[in-house]
């Protein structure tokens, strides 16, 4: 538990992909339509303004058939090795939680570093921990491909 009450996530992945590679999987609209989010989550909308202060937003068609819409702002963008940007679900209510992703390039691999922050109570945490791993089996098996 952090100091304000928020707990702090982190999931990590090598994947087998240069960091330059990953970070434009990571923020190319076209290819967040193919890969994000944990199956059988479809994503049906990305947009990335990929600028400090640009604003992202995707769409994720859940199991049930609803649409679950997710954005935020980039705070910090230092290609290929960093992305940090609030995330909030929509409608926005309260202080956005906020997404810190590292690529750390390992040779011919990339280790992806998720930190996720402010998140409000456990079972949120656990969603996201499932979410993103899931998200990691998804980039992992398009760019295998």
């Amino acid at each position: 538990m952090n100091k304000d009450g928020t707990l702090t996530l982190v999931v990590t992945r090598t994947i087998n992909a240069d960091a330059a590679r990953l970070f434009q999987a990571w923020t190319d609209p076209a290819q967040l339509l193919a890969w994000w989010g944990p199956r059988p989550v479809v994503c049906t909308e990305a947009h990335v303004d990929l600028r400090v202060g640009g604003r992202y937003r995707t769409g994720n068609r859940l199991p049930d058939g609803n649409t679950l819409y997710i954005g935020g702002v980039f705070e910090a963008i230092e290609p290929p090795h960093l992305l940090v940007y609030t995330w909030q679900v929509e409608p926005a209510a309260g202080e956005p939680e906020r997404v810190t992703v590292r690529f750390v390039g390992r040779g011919g691999q990339t280790e992806v570093s998720v930190t996720h922050e402010r998140i409000g109570d456990p079972a949120l945490r656990e969603r996201h921990q499932a979410g993103w791993q899931g998200c990691f089996d998804s980039l992992a098996a398009y760019l295998a491909v």
